[in-house]
């Protein structure tokens, strides 16, 4: 039997997000040929990621450097690739970034190193990945002009982008992400090779939903990279505990407004309404504990500062960067979730290790693709490689990009 084994580069790797997910996905075969991924190198300009995607990817080659300096002085020297996947950073398409999109000097052309890299190589296929929010910039021109210039790269491109939300393929996590595929025309045009969005697999009327307890369940925070928690004064004590599951801060100044009935209504629904807010004392005596607890802010009130997951839903999703309030807290307990707890809802492998510090680690876990959300897009390119049949979704017109 024939073996094709795409070699695979990334850039702006990060951890290895999407590189653990390739190195795992199966090999797939038809009757005559098996389609597998062998990941070659990645690119990163963290010196901390790097080092994890080195332990946990030993036989690939790691860069630790900025993708300008590897696509100007490394990329004849790395090893032959023809695939390539860059999830590009998302500083100025994020909803808390500066939101300039493709006219950011810094962040908004990073997407053109991917094209170089594409048209060095001559790839067969890649995928990009970005936020939600890249599809809003401009009205929708900016994102337009990165799917035209990837489609004209080199010998033309077949590309289709979607938003996946990565809870409909079992990640405990409501991770919202656009995804871009591309196939070489003339291969794509040869062989008939058409890239389908995998069909959900998680949902209403699919299998349930993976939970942040369900995913939490087999933590033990015991790894060295993983189980230190984060400082929290006492103020932010008493804003957790006065914040029930799936709430944030910001409930605080809306339930301070309430008369003594109205406020007592709410707090017994708190789960530990018994053992930890009514031993402070009468009404007036919790009033001044709200108080103290309270933010006082007025700006930057982003809907997940200080706030809470549920433990009967996916968690919401994670960032890599962000001072407190931004860590993500607990349904139960008083506290912010541990970096073992956040790569659980990255559905990182148990085995994974981590390098760095705390911080770093929290950064490159946020910044990351969620493992089994990459290994459904690239078991479905392989499965399209090989003709071999799987459920999909119709693609909208928009979802499937006709170059101008």
């Amino acid at each position: 039997m024939k073996k094709t084994i795409f070699r695979l580069g990334e850039l702006f790797c990060g951890p290895g997000g999407m590189a653990i997910a390739a190195h795992h996905t199966a090999p797939v075969s038809n009757e005559n040929e098996e389609f597998s991924i062998r990941h070659v190198w990645g690119v990163d300009k963290s010196a901390s990621a790097i080092a994890t995607f080195q332990a946990n990817l030993p036989e690939a080659e790691a860069y630790s450097m900025d993708a300008h300096e590897f696509i100007r002085e490394k990329m004849n020297e790395a090893g032959e690739i023809d695939a390539l996947a860059f999830g590009f950073p998302c500083n100025s398409f994020s909803s808390v970034g500066e939101r300039k999109g493709v006219r950011c000097q810094t962040y908004g052309k990073l997407y053109q190193l991917g094209i170089k890299a594409i048209e060095h190589y001559n790839v067969k296929w890649f995928v990009a990945e970005n936020v939600s929010g890249i599809s809003r910039m401009d009205s929708g021109r900016g994102f337009e002009t990165i799917l035209q210039e990837l489609a004209d790269t080199g010998e033309g491109y077949n590309v289709v982008s979607h938003l996946f939300k990565f809870e409909e393929y079992g990640v405990p996590q409501c991770r919202h992400r656009y995804v871009i595929v591309g196939i070489r025309k003339d291969i794509a045009d040869k062989n008939k090779v058409v890239f389908n969005i995998p069909t959900p697999t998680h949902g209403q009327g699919k299998l349930p939903f993976v939970t942040a307890q369900m995913a939490l369940a087999n933590v033990n925070n015991t790894t060295d990279w993983g189980k230190a928690l984060t400082r929290q004064s006492d103020a932010v004590k008493w804003r957790l505990i006065f914040t029930p599951p799936g709430e944030n801060a910001w409930k605080l100044d809306e339930v301070i407004k309430k008369n003594d009935e109205e406020l007592l209504k709410y707090l017994h629904q708190i789960p530990w309404y018994n053992d930890e807010i009514r031993p402070i004392g009468d009404i007036s005596a919790i009033r001044k504990k709200i108080e103290y607890a309270r933010l006082h802010v007025t700006k930057a009130r982003m809907s997940h500062i200080y706030k809470r997951l549920e433990a009967d839903k996916p968690a919401y999703t994670l960032t890599g960067s962000g001072g407190g309030g931004t860590h993500v807290y607990h349904w139960e307990e008083h506290r912010a979730l541990t970096n073992e707890e956040r790569a659980a809802l990255q559905t990182f492998p148990s085995d994974f290790v981590f390098w760095g510090s705390k911080e770093e680690i929290r950064k490159q876990i946020g910044m990351a693709v969620p493992t089994k959300g990459a290994k459904a897009i690239f078991e479905a390119l392989l499965k399209s490689f090989a003709h071999v049949p799987y459920p999909f979704i119709d693609t909208s017109p928009d979802e499937v990009f006709t170059p101008q």
